[in-house]
């Protein structure tokens, strides 16, 4: 073809995709500039630097090359001497780019082939960009399309400016879509790739869930009522915490609507599934409570330190059974709600468990303190837990147990810091005979049973200790795909410490193997310590 011919003929092309595939005019005319010059390349020499411009307004096409000004011309293609173009331009100098007109060409069927596919790759490169601009801001939101196809079971939807994938495993159990099929999702995920789509969609996300009830409450939408927690069993049963911002409203009568009406326009669009719908509450004991209803419970027993609760429902009406839920449910969504991991126990269970405890504390006391039966049920009725407490409680506090004297309670404080310096020199013995230095005794926090513990788990050295992370000292937990949460043992399991003080202590390491000073260790706990005080205010 020739480049001279249907100088318009290029404006309508440009206009044409720009239109179709609703991106900038000006990108398309800089693609066929590109794909223009790279065909021009190919004819006048691969390493000639040619440059093709297409007036915007009127069509026509100008080709020139452009050459460096140099002072030794080493590549003849794309410099010239200064010399030479001072020839061309009076006033070159060194450094300059001289641009030399090129004649029109006439493109074989090669040439015009490869400028096409120039073209396709930048306009499909700009209209990937154009998606990505215009969708990365809407993650969070609930769009609408129709079903384009069905591949691998993922179905590609059509959303008006641009294509959206859901996968497999993002739609709701036993949903099927045809071509055509209106779908209502979220945006969950907006990536550029190379390849494929780039809006990733989702009909099993929480926040789809959420996002549902605030189109279909009013309260939600302005503020009034907030949706503070969602867990879902995609397609089988979910569980929403709410709490209102306005004392005359009841959130979950809001979200319920008249008759049920707006908690069925969710539960019809996610398939039927069962929702739950949770009164919020900053106490952490009385939303888990809520949060296991229909059970009834007797008791809560929190343990801050690792986020765990344990809940005690009564022994009558299956009280067990409900609060567990089919195949474990209930359970495990008022865990994922609350985010706090809960056991049930039945108020048998847990008297037997605590009968238990008392018979393990006695006979610890027994063997430790080399006293009879009584003396140690007596010590364990008075909620002594262990020979360090006792240890370390004041004498006069001792004393006064029924069937105690200061006698007894001086010999008895004896006997347990004799017990425990004879455990302090076994663990010493262990911690040498495993090779742990000794400057890692000397890390603030460390205690002589962490040392065997460290050595038994090859960290022998400050360094080594510096270097762990705070999973590593205190274990993690896993929940995959909905299934019942895993717990990995740390280094120090068994030890009772929380996230907090492992990470303090692992930062002492660090301050002593001389990673980080006082002054840093420092600066990094305070925003902590301030974040803490302003949410207690």
């Amino acid at each position: 073809m020739a480049v001279s011919a249907n100088r318009l003929e290029l404006l309508q092309i440009a206009d044409a995709v720009a239109r179709e595939k609703t991106i900038d005019r000006g990108i398309v005319i800089a693609a066929m500039e590109d794909a223009i010059a790279k065909a021009a390349r190919a004819r006048y020499g691969s390493e000639t630097d040619v440059h093709a411009e297409i007036d915007p307004k009127k069509g026509e096409l100008r080709l020139s090359r452009h050459m460096l000004v140099v002072e030794q011309v080493e590549n003849p293609a794309n410099q010239i001497s200064l010399k030479d173009a001072q020839r061309a331009n009076p006033g070159a100098q060194i450094g300059d780019t001289i641009a030399d007109t090129l004649p029109p060409l006439e493109y074989g069927r090669i040439a015009a082939q490869s400028a096409k596919q120039v073209i396709v790759q930048k306009v499909r490169e700009a209209e990937r960009d154009r998606q990505y601009m215009e969708f990365k801001d809407r993650i969070g939101d609930i769009v609408n399309g129709v079903v384009k196809r069905v591949e691998y079971g993922s179905v590609i939807v059509d959303l008006g400016r641009g294509e959206a994938i859901i996968r497999r495993d993002e739609m709701l159990p036993r949903e099927s879509f045809r071509n055509g099929d209106r779908v209502r999702a979220y945006v969950f995920d907006v990536r550029r790739e190379t390849r494929g789509p780039q809006i990733f969609l989702s009909r099993t996300h929480p926040q789809f869930m959420a996002k549902l009830f605030a189109q279909e409450v009013p309260e939600i939408y302005d503020g009034i009522v907030e949706i503070k927690a969602v867990a879902r069993d995609p397609g089988s049963r979910a569980k929403i915490g709410v709490v209102s911002r306005d004392s005359s409203v009841d959130p979950v009568g809001a979200c319920v609507g008249m008759r049920g009406s707006r908690v069925q326009a969710v539960v019809n669009e996610l398939q039927g599934e069962k929702i739950d719908i949770i009164p919020w509450s900053p106490d952490i004991a009385t939303f888990v409570v809520n949060a296991l209803a229909p059970a009834e419970v007797s008791k809560v027993v929190i343990d801050e330190d690792r986020e765990r609760i344990e809940v005690v429902v009564p022994d009558t009406n299956n009280q067990l059974s409900l609060a567990i839920g089919r195949r474990g449910q209930n359970v495990r969504l008022a865990s994922q709600l609350t985010g706090w991991d809960i056991d049930i126990l039945t108020e048998s269970e847990e008297s037997e468990r605590r009968q238990a405890d008392f018979e393990k504390t006695t006979r610890a006391f027994m063997d430790a303190l080399n006293v009879d039966e009584v003396v140690g049920q007596l010590l364990a009725s008075e909620g002594f837990t262990s020979v360090e407490e006792l240890a370390l409680v004041d004498p006069r506090e001792l004393a006064s147990i029924e069937g105690f004297d200061e006698e007894t309670a001086a010999e008895l404080q004896m006997r347990a810091r004799e017990y425990l310096d004879r455990i302090e020199s076994e663990l010493e013995a262990r911690r040498v005979e495993l090779g742990v230095e000794d400057a890692l005794k000397d890390v603030p926090g460390v205690t002589s049973k962490m040392l065997v513990k460290f050595g038994e788990n090859d960290v022998k050295t400050v360094e080594d200790l510096a270097g762990c992370a705070t999973d590593d000292l205190v274990g993690w937990t896993e929940r995959k795909d909905g299934a019942e949460p895993v717990k990995y043992p740390g280094i120090l399991d068994g030890l009772e410490m929380s996230r907090e003080d492992a990470e303090h202590l692992i930062m002492q390491a660090r301050v002593k193997a001389g990673w980080i000073d006082e002054l840093e260790l420092a600066s990094e706990e305070e925003p902590a310590d301030e974040a803490s005080d302003e949410s207690a205010d």
